[in-house]
């Protein structure tokens, strides 16, 4: 199956580093044969490259398995790397009526996909959302997890722990969550898509792609990031706590950007007082979008690994 969608971070990384289309293409080879496994009742996509250890590598909101591809290619000269399409996300099925954009659902069926391809005891790195779902599935399925990347999980329930965050999330709802909600009840797809990636990655940055690739950003992941935002917050993002966190059990990085929001960060820094065997990177010149420094972050990533 030919991959012709890059997802926006994918795209942002582009826009950022000035790739070739040559040096682009050998990027996305480990994504140039696609698979699929049924698990809980859907298929998902995935691909694979490279031998030994494992790694899993989950894509956050409004990507898809080509979000975190460049990555996927670089770690597979030292691990058998898995990258694969959550529920909802291109090319996989789009929501149907009735569904909701459950945390809990994305976990089984990540557990779902490691059980299914024999995983085993995988290292997984999430970016954002898949942040929130690596984590979360290291609480509940520890079997399957032997350490843990997380670039910028939203977990901002976390926020509520104190004044500050409390306030920034506030902010955020207003600003960024309920403007795309209204845009998208009233079937705006591409204003709730703008407003929501102007947002978390810096303002104007949506409308500065090519219009092209605007349509095929919203044709793709409108859908699913419309389910994402109308879904109930304590189903899409339920808490976690502190003393859960505290007893992980796993090795985890941390990873922020240095221009990422003051959410983020202080998300990042609530994890980090909880967790008891982590550690922590940010990631210079880069906002949310963190994995477009691939280089740095690559070395990263290998770094952290290849101490476990």
């Amino acid at each position: 199956m030919p991959i012709k969608y890059l997802g926006p971070f994918v795209i942002l990384a582009v826009l950022m580093t000035a790739v070739s289309s040559h040096a682009l293409a050998q990027a996305v080879e480990c994504t140039s044969m696609i698979k699929a496994v049924e698990v809980n009742g859907t298929t998902l996509h995935y691909a694979e490259c490279g031998r030994g250890d494992t790694v899993v590598l989950v894509h956050g909101s409004t990507g898809d398995l080509n979000s975190l591809s460049r990555h996927a290619q670089l770690l597979a000269s030292e691990f058998r790397t898995i990258v694969y399409s959550r529920r909802f996300h291109f090319p996989n099925d789009p929501p149907q009526e009735g569904d909701a954009y459950a945390l809990r659902q994305h976990v089984n069926d990540l557990a779902a996909l490691i059980h299914g391809l024999n995983l085993g005891q995988a290292h997984v790195v999430g970016h954002s959302y898949g942040g929130y779902v690596g984590l979360v599935l290291a609480l509940e399925y520890p079997d399957l997890v032997r350490s843990l990347i997380m670039g910028e999980p939203p977990v901002l329930p976390m926020l509520s722990n104190t004044s500050v965050g409390k306030a920034l999330r506030g902010s955020f709802d207003r600003r960024v969550k309920i403007p795309a909600r209204d845009a998208y009840e009233q079937g705006e797809m591409q204003e709730g898509l703008r407003r929501f990636l102007n947002g978390v990655i810096y303002p104007g940055w949506f409308d500065k792609l090519p219009p092209d690739v605007q349509t095929e950003m919203v044709e793709r992941a409108g859908p699913e990031h419309r389910l994402e935002i109308l879904t109930e917050t304590s189903v899409y993002m339920p808490p976690v706590s502190c003393e859960a966190l505290a007893e992980l059990g796993r090795p985890a990085l941390l990873m922020t950007g240095e221009r990422s929001h003051a959410r983020f960060l202080l998300v990042t820094a609530e994890l980090e007082e909880c967790l008891i065997d982590e550690s922590y990177v940010m990631v210079p010149e880069v906002g949310h979008g963190m994995f477009s420094n691939v280089s740095f972050t690559n070395d990263a990533i290998l770094t952290f690994l290849n101490g476990q």
